[in-house]
């Protein structure tokens, strides 16, 4: 555990001394999110973000490979060093959008292209735990790693509209999948926490919680293309090195949780940024408008309609995230599954009461302000 505290670190004291070289940068290089109909904010903000983000990740693999345990996991393959590539190329891609808007189907194309190579470095759905194990043959298994890449980097980049809500997000995600990863390593014969998706996890989480301090409303820079991709990459590949890797058996020794569960946690430790992006695909595909068009109907913009200010969107975003991260994740450790699920309802009850009665509660006459 202590080296995992020790690329957390690293991660994320890089990441924040780093954030206000990349602010300088982008106002030098004019890197600016201007404001739009759908954004929130009322002044251009700087972004690249993600640069930064990118040098703190950078910065705990390079601690990690030098570590005594953690070092080993480097030597088993070269699954990390494809991950730091495929993180570069999504990052650049992003930056070069940050500075000068890109087409979405060049965007798309540096997706798939860095997924592709971390499918072929070792980072790749080996099997499915589908009623057991579902072994696929490989080009499928390709084809599957590369939509799931696609997928979360997308999803983290449709959440990301408000200041800090994309990074603390992805903070509680990854401290669910830290758990998870490093809970589930312990029952292996031998025991080994020592893995891939566990140190990406811990340096997931050290990079944004270096970013959110510089994030947080109101923000002084934002991620940008380059941040919230790459935070979609590294989910993605923690969440595959952990689901395409494990077997029933090992999330639980309950049958049906065991058949449940190892596909279950995974969705639902990103469930906010995948309902998002579902809820997004499918309107706009109602209203014969191509998926990826903007709007003003993501979660965060029905959370301001509703009459919560900013900071408190964010914050009941974040409990909704924790919620579903945490609480799946509690079904692996409670051993009595009705504690865990009454825990999880009487979660879900109180934030939904939170989030629908807040507005309503505000001091009378008062009008949240406009952002």
């Amino acid at each position: 555990m202590r080296e995992y505290l020790l690329v957390l670190m690293v991660a994320a004291v890089i990441t924040y001394a780093a954030t206000p070289l990349m602010r300088a940068v982008a106002v030098r290089t004019g890197a600016f999110t201007p404001v739009r109909d759908r954004d929130v904010h009322s002044t251009p903000i700087p972004r690249l973000g993600g640069v930064a983000i990118y040098l703190g990740f950078a910065a705990s693999m390079i601690a990690a490979s030098h570590l005594p345990f953690l070092g080993q996991v480097f030597r088993l393959g070269p699954e990390l060093q494809g991950v730091l590539v495929g993180g570069g190329i999504v990052c650049l891609i992003g930056a070069i959008d940050d500075i000068r808007e890109m087409d979405w189907l060049t965007k798309m194309g540096g997706q798939m292209i860095a997924a592709g190579i971390m499918a072929f470095s070792g980072v790749l759905l080996y099997q499915l735990p589908i009623g057991g194990v579902t072994v696929l043959p490989q080009p499928i298994m390709v084809g599957l790693t590369v939509f799931a890449v696609v997928l979360f980097t997308n999803a983290v980049n449709f959440i990301d509209g408000l200041d800090g809500l994309a990074a603390g997000v992805v903070v509680i995600a990854g401290t669910a999948f830290f758990i998870y990863s490093y809970g589930i390593s312990r029952t292996f014969d031998p025991p080994n926490v020592f893995s891939s998706a566990t140190l990406i996890s811990a340096a997931l989480i050290g990079c944004c919680v270096g970013f959110l301090p510089h994030n947080y409303h109101p923000a002084r820079l934002f991620m940008g293309d380059s941040g919230a991709l790459l935070l979609g990459l590294l989910l993605a590949a923690a969440t595959i090195s952990t689901t395409g890797n494990v077997t029933p058996a090992q999330v639980s020794t309950n049958p049906v949780a065991a058949t449940l569960l190892p596909l279950v946690v995974p969705a639902a430790i990103i469930l906010l940024p995948l309902v998002d992006i579902l809820l997004a695909v499918v309107r706009r595909t109602a209203r014969g408008e191509r998926p990826w068009h903007p709007d003003k109907q993501h979660l965060h913009h029905r959370m301001l309609q509703l009459g919560h200010g900013h900071r408190r969107a964010v914050l009941l975003l974040w409990l909704w995230a924790a919620v579903a991260a945490l609480g799946s994740v509690s079904f692996i450790f409670v051993d009595d599954a009705r504690v865990a699920g009454a825990g999880v309802l009487a979660a879900v009850v109180v934030i939904g009461v939170l989030t629908l009665w807040l507005p309503r509660w505000s001091i009378p006459g008062h009008r949240p302000r406009s952002h």
